[in-house]
């Protein structure tokens, strides 16, 4: 048996449970690229009711990333070129809190995140994807007991979790937001801020363009990971109390990791003499495009794929170290869970912004899970093979 053939989930009655409020959104609206029910709400299997039987409407995919910070899990069909939601979940778990300083995840932390994936358990039983993939990144890659609790997590809920390592989860992030890459660029540069870690990638296109969505990591020239993300910068500098200058500390800490990046002075003089943008992925940047449109809520179908000039993330930083603590928490789009990690995701997205400055942004409110549902897909419609697990149950 291959690991793709292997069963992760046991055998057990059905069952579901509550989305986050922003995977609720998603699935009633449609974006560029990502397709949902007409529907508000959770519709799961679409048309189905208790009084009718289950039609079977092709494939289901899902796709489940436990970060540092966060629990996320995306369930969906192929529609088209790309995909219809079905259903999600996203939870804030901080699997990596105190990590860096103990080298070790903690124990309510790691019962946190039991908590939430079983919720995901449940809505990969009530969904029964054929295809599945659940991949675990920096808390787990860097923690001591990481690969301890992995085999915890299949013993006491049948999920197999694959930890990838730090390239695999930059090619995936490229993937998730390849079709909001501007077509007439000569290429971009992609970051993906994590609770615990932020991939670069550097996208040269000079050379031609991936025809395929889920070819688009082909046009990678360089890429890095960088040991830092909003837990541990928060760790590290503090989050609550963040003057300009503690901010500024938060930058220049950032920027002695990127001087590590290959090919960065040939990165600066592509951006001076060609067309490229950034593109970034990460609830630093949706916040900031939230806080930009000045929205009363958070909105994914205006944020995800909106357009900011260099001086409108300027102004909006600005605005953000200005605030204090209680009116970050008081702000619909940032909240108490990210009150205290929004600043030192700003920091991260400043440095990168200062190394490689371009005209303008593009703001993307998707990543590995969307790429890795684009990568199986893409797969099995082109006949090769990426790791996933098939999912039954029982």
């Amino acid at each position: 048996m291959t690991d793709s053939d292997r069963s992760v989930l046991p055998a057990a009655p059905s069952g579901g449970a509550e989305a986050d409020a922003r995977d609720r959104l998603r699935q009633g609206q449609v974006a560029s690229g990502v397709h949902a029910p007409a529907r508000h709400g959770i519709e799961g299997r679409a048309g189905h009711t208790a009084n009718q039987p289950r039609r079977p409407r092709g494939p289901v995919y899902a796709a489940l990333d436990l970060g540092t910070n966060n629990c996320r899990l995306l369930i969906a069909r192929p529609h088209e070129r790309s995909f219809r939601v079905l259903d999600g979940f996203t939870r804030i778990v901080r699997l990596g809190e105190g990590l860096t300083a103990t080298g070790r995840l903690s124990d309510a932390a790691m019962a946190r995140t039991i908590d939430a994936l079983r919720l995901c358990r449940n809505k990969l039983r009530e969904h029964e994807p054929t295809r599945a993939r659940l991949i675990a990144t920096e808390a787990c890659r860097s923690a001591s007991n990481g690969v301890a609790f992995i085999g915890r997590v299949k013993e006491e809920l049948g999920l197999e979790l694959e930890i990838v390592d730090r390239r695999t989860e930059a090619e995936l992030a490229v993937t998730g937001c390849a079709d909001l890459i501007d077509g007439k660029s000569d290429g971009a540069l992609m970051f993906d801020i994590g609770g615990g870690s932020s991939e670069l990638a550097w996208l040269d296109f000079r050379g031609g363009r991936p025809k395929r969505q889920g070819r688009m990591s082909a046009s990678i020239r360089s890429w890095q990971s960088l040991p830092v993300g909003v837990v541990s910068i928060a760790e590290r500098f503090g989050g609550v109390d963040v003057t300009r200058e503690t901010f500024e500390a938060m930058v220049a800490y950032v920027a002695e990791q990127l001087r590590m990046f290959r090919g960065r002075q040939k990165l600066r003089q592509m951006i001076a003499d060609h067309s490229v943008h950034l593109i970034g992925t990460s609830g630093t940047v949706t916040t900031l495009a939230g806080l930009h449109l000045g929205l009363d809520r958070y909105d994914r179908q205006k944020v995800d794929g909106l357009w900011m000039s260099a001086g409108d993330v300027d102004a909006t930083i600005s605005a953000l170290v200005s605030m204090p603590f209680e009116r970050r928490v008081a702000h619909p789009c940032i909240g108490r869970d990210r009150a205290d990690l929004v600043l030192p995701g700003c920091a991260i997205f400043e440095a990168i912004r200062r190394e490689w400055p371009t005209s303008r942004v593009r703001v993307a409110d998707r990543g590995l899970r969307e790429g890795i549902l684009i990568s199986l897909m893409d797969a099995d419609r082109n006949g090769s093979r990426v790791p996933a697990v098939a999912v039954s149950n029982g």
